[in-house]
């Protein structure tokens, strides 16, 4: 199955899990009197917002290159991304501008049974988390990985609410608005979360050198193709949930154009079989000459 498939099938679970937990918080809070839950569901609809982005650039992303894009359209992942991002900042701030409204107004305490429901969408959420960011890792989708701190941050202001909700039911009157500054320290969590989420589409988009690992995994991959007898300059840049290379191999500087151009087709097969997720692999042949390599850029 190809790694654009595994991504939208995991988007799906995660748009349909978090409308399915939206509306199980949301009714939860109302009736139970816990304004932490129902910011929980005000950032659980958020996240059903940003699923239906994430896949949106998923799928958008799968479109084949054209003359338009010859490298294809994996760019809308990250800049979907920015996106997610802009959806999380809102709910941080509608939460905390609740919250405030809340604590000014005098209200009952939650009621018990809703840190049942909240335990409960805690492990589902943690659980939720570890399976998409596995995902994102298997696919090399920052989308995804988006997706997946969206079910982090979740689990995280959940706890937040059952902490907040346990002081207003330990400690009675006075604290009936505990859950409500849990609300906002929750609110500030996903403050943060979004820079976790932003700065890795914001790599992707401006090409940072930050693949090394693979590019070590290229060079010698490289060398194990007959004919190659080493590389120079490789240069590799993420494009959704591929990897475009810009390869220099050195070989034997006696031999022909023709063999040359078969070589170079050699390393890009062998490259694509072994790496599976590398889009378009571009090689420039060296002559394996001593003046020439002295002059080269490493």
């Amino acid at each position: 199955m190809k790694f654009e498939q595994i991504a939208i099938k995991t988007t799906y679970f995660s748009l349909l899990s978090n409308i399915f937990l939206a509306i199980i918080k949301g009714l939860a809070g109302f009736f139970g009197n816990s304004y932490a839950l129902i910011a929980d569901a005000i950032e659980s609809t958020t996240d059903v917002g940003a699923s239906i982005l994430v896949l949106f650039g998923l799928k958008y992303a799968k479109k084949p290159a054209d003359k338009n894009h010859p490298y294809g359209h994996g760019k809308i992942e990250p800049l979907i991304t920015f996106l997610v991002v802009f959806f999380l900042i809102f709910a941080a701030i509608v939460i905390i501008y609740k919250s405030i409204i809340n604590i000014q107004t005098p209200h009952k305490s939650p009621k018990g049974w809703t840190l049942f429901v909240l335990a409960a969408i805690i492990i589902w959420k943690e659980l939720s988390y570890r399976f998409v960011i596995k995902k994102s890792k298997e696919t090399k989708s920052t989308a995804l990985k988006a997706d997946a701190w969206h079910h982090r941050s979740d689990a995280i202001t959940s706890v937040v609410a059952f902490i907040g909700i346990s002081i207003s039911l330990l400690f009675g009157p006075g604290l009936e608005n505990a859950d409500d500054w849990a609300a906002i320290f929750a609110a500030l969590f996903i403050f943060y979360n979004t820079y976790t989420i932003f700065r890795p589409a914001l790599a992707e988009i401006m090409d940072e050198n930050l693949h090394e690992e693979l590019i070590r995994e290229i060079r010698e991959i490289a060398t194990t193709v007959e004919g190659i007898v080493a590389t120079e300059k490789c240069y590799v840049r993420k494009s959704g949930t591929v990897y475009q290379v810009d390869l220099h191999a050195v070989v034997d500087g006696e031999i022909s154009v023709h063999k040359g151009h078969e070589l170079s087709h050699n390393l890009e097969d062998t490259l694509k079989e072994k790496i599976p997720n590398l889009g378009h692999v571009i090689i420039h042949i060296e002559p394996d000459d001593a003046e020439h390599l002295s002059k080269s850029v490493l």
